[in-house]
């Protein structure tokens, strides 16, 4: 699949891994539109790259699905959806608080597991009525865990099941959608440079690089993007998640 000639949907591409991705697909020509919940900072990329954006709950049916209908609108038809959209608690299974709160677990699965298969189901109905390539192709999506799926730490029970979850539905989502001529694969990342360990004070960045074998640093978000643009051009790559964390296990 030529990246110039795609139409690509990213969840969360207001920010983050997201952001990154939108912004390297879009200067390798392809059409972009943003599905995000924040309204302030998604039309603001989407007009830096030249792009679309619309808000969205990717849990919601009904938000997803307007979100589906109007990159269709917007671009004629979708190719490619890379969903970045998620959310992590902190949260021990029971803590000096007590246990858990349940609403936080929910909330977490609801995002990161039912959000992503919430937009792959729907931007595979899109892609199916896709022109065939010469290799029978219509699609790739591309779905994000997290090493945190393999090596969750304390206080990730949520996280970690949610992530997990992603990887594990991965290969039967490739081959649901193999007769259609849809790709499915999954990235799962490491540490990376996001606005969440941005936030951290210069030392606690540091102590974490420094368990990152090799190199020895958090993962650039445009690493990622151009692992997911590699995906979507590379036509033989399906049903398998790729890690990319510079060798990390989390212990």
């Amino acid at each position: 699949m030529d990246l110039s000639t795609s139409s690509v949907i990213i969840t969360g591409g207001a920010s983050g891994l997201g952001e990154a991705s939108a912004r390297h697909f879009a200067s390798m020509g392809a059409q972009v539109t943003i599905l995000d919940r924040d309204a302030a900072r998604g039309p603001q990329v989407a007009e830096e790259i030249g792009g679309y954006f619309i808000e969205t709950d990717v849990a919601d049916d009904a938000s997803a699905q307007r979100a589906i209908a109007y990159a269709c609108e917007k671009m004629g038809r979708i190719t490619a959806a890379l969903n970045c959209a998620g959310i992590a608690y902190a949260i021990k299974t029971v803590g000096r608080d007590g246990a858990h709160p349940l609403d936080a677990y929910r909330r977490t699965l609801d995002v990161n597991l039912v959000g992503t298969f919430n937009i792959a189901r729907l931007a595979a109905q899109a892609m199916a009525q896709n022109a065939p390539d010469a290799d029978g192709a219509r699609g790739v999506i591309i779905n994000t865990a997290s090493i945190a799926a393999y090596d969750g730490q304390k206080g990730q029970a949520a996280y970690s099941a949610s992530k997990g979850g992603v990887v594990g539905m991965c290969l039967p989502m490739a081959r649901d959608l193999a007769q259609s001529g849809i790709r499915v694969m999954t990235i799962a990342p490491g540490l990376f440079l996001t606005p969440m360990l941005a936030g951290l004070p210069d030392d606690a960045r540091a102590q974490l690089a420094a368990d990152v074998p090799c190199p020895a640093r958090l993962g650039d978000p445009a690493e990622y993007a151009r692992l997911a643009a590699f995906i979507v051009t590379a036509g033989y790559l399906n049903g398998e998640t790729i890690r990319i964390d510079g060798a990390l296990r989390m212990r």
